[in-house]
């Protein structure tokens, strides 16, 4: 049996979803001094992603589309949740300079795991908050260049490994931050509801 290989893999890309009428809206979009770069079959891209730019040497393009399914699911309405404002409030004052409505606040929960979550609305008592991944129900297409493709030396793996892996974002497996395009604000709230936290360690 071939002994299957780790690929180091670089790419260029423009991600956008696709609206009514097969109209692209912009979402990512990575630069020659920012690629996107990832290791294969550590789970650090989407499944579908990696299965199609793997396959791909350097210097090809792509163009290809992924389901909600194949990217970040449908949208879940049982991840909208009305939270205390007092958890978003830093030595007893709200946050206001964060915490506004389209405002999209970096989030981690008990596990340290990252995600991002869209303020909907705040009112008095409550933030209204969207935990669904931003591009969640979204078809997405991605096209861009491979800038490298090869075998993975073993520096390399245990660099990533060390750093816990690379960008997690529009084209990555988990809902982590990363340095792509997304606008979110950078307060460290955190809270315990849902699993969810988002930074200054308050409790339900």
């Amino acid at each position: 049996m071939e002994k299957k290989t780790t690929q180091f893999i670089v790419v260029n890309y423009k991600l956008s979803s696709i609206l009514v009428g097969g109209i692209k809206k912009l979402e990512e979009q990575t630069t020659e001094e920012n690629p996107f770069v990832f290791l294969s079959g550590y789970g650090i891209a989407l499944p579908a992603f990696e299965e199609k730019i793997v396959k791909l040497q350097k210097g090809d393009t792509f163009d290809f589309n992924l389901t909600p399914e194949q990217a970040f699911g449908s949208h879940d309405a049982g991840h909208i949740l009305d939270l205390d404002r007092e958890m978003f409030s830093i030595n007893g004052h709200f946050d206001h300079e964060h915490i506004t409505k389209g405002a999209i606040v970096p989030l981690v929960n008990e596990d340290g795991n990252h995600f991002l979550g869209r303020v909907l609305d705040v009112t008095d008592t409550a933030v209204k908050m969207d935990l669904n991944h931003p591009l969640a129900g979204k078809e997405l297409n991605f096209a861009g260049t491979v800038v490298e493709n090869r075998e993975a030396t073993d520096e390399e793996i245990g660099r990533f490994l060390n750093h816990g892996g690379g960008c997690t974002c529009g084209c990555c497996g988990d809902d982590d931050q990363c340095g792509c395009d997304h606008d979110h604000c950078d307060g460290q709230h955190q809270h315990d509801h849902e699993g969810c936290s988002c930074g200054h360690h308050h409790h339900e």
